[in-house]
């Protein structure tokens, strides 16, 4: 499991877009506490172009290194694509930053675990239908007796993953995604659109980069 979380923060320790001033600092975990492994400070510059904003990201990816999990405010465009690319996990979270550090290394263990043992049962995921825009059925879950609950196949992505529209499909809105829609950095539209069949359109609502 790795041990090392990147995390791009601003003078405040708040997480920030990649597009602001900011500082990567490298977290790494021993005996059970985390400790900074390494700063740099990083800002990407949109008016770079594509070449630039690559070059830019090249310079961020050499400074993590083996370090293959990122947390940022906002993280879109070139710079997911670039992470992702070079088989970065991005996290995308609004707030302290160090808070965080557990959360995401807990996650990233129970998907290694997952991945690493076959007989786990597997945990549907939302599909590209257009660039930005995904879709999930929660409904066999929901209506099927199993170990995957509606949490564990859908709030990854929605903490995790960079989405312009996730269409869900479920029997009932579940209470926890209720919640998400009320607290967090989301918004959500819910349609009834047949006998125990509701279908879900959520964003993630606009933030600003400055």
């Amino acid at each position: 499991m790795p041990r090392e979380i990147a995390i791009f923060s601003d003078e405040n320790r708040e997480t920030a877009s990649v597009y602001d001033p900011g500082t990567i600092t490298v977290y790494q975990k021993a005996q059970g506490s985390w400790e900074i492994s390494r700063q740099q400070a990083f800002c990407l510059d949109k008016g770079l172009g594509i070449k630039g904003l690559r070059k830019s990201m090249l310079e961020a990816l050499k400074f993590l290194a083996d370090c293959k999990i990122f947390i940022g405010r906002s993280v879109v465009g070139i710079p997911y694509f670039e992470f992702e690319k070079a088989g970065c996990s991005v996290w995308e979270f609004e707030g302290n930053s160090q808070e965080l550090l557990d959360y995401v290394w807990e996650q990233e263990f129970e998907t290694q675990k997952r991945e690493n043992n076959p007989s786990t049962p597997v945990i549907p995921l939302p599909i590209e239908t257009s660039p930005g825009f995904y879709r999930i059925s929660l409904k066999e879950i929901q209506k099927a007796n199993t170990e995957i609950t509606s949490k564990q196949a859908l709030l990854p992505f929605l903490r995790k993953a960079a989405f312009d529209n996730l269409e869900v499909l479920c029997t009932h809105v579940p209470p926890w995604l209720e919640a998400e829609l009320i607290i967090g950095n989301l918004s959500g539209e819910t349609t009834k659109i047949g006998r125990d069949e509701v279908k879900v359109s959520i964003r993630k609502q606009s933030r600003s980069l400055g």
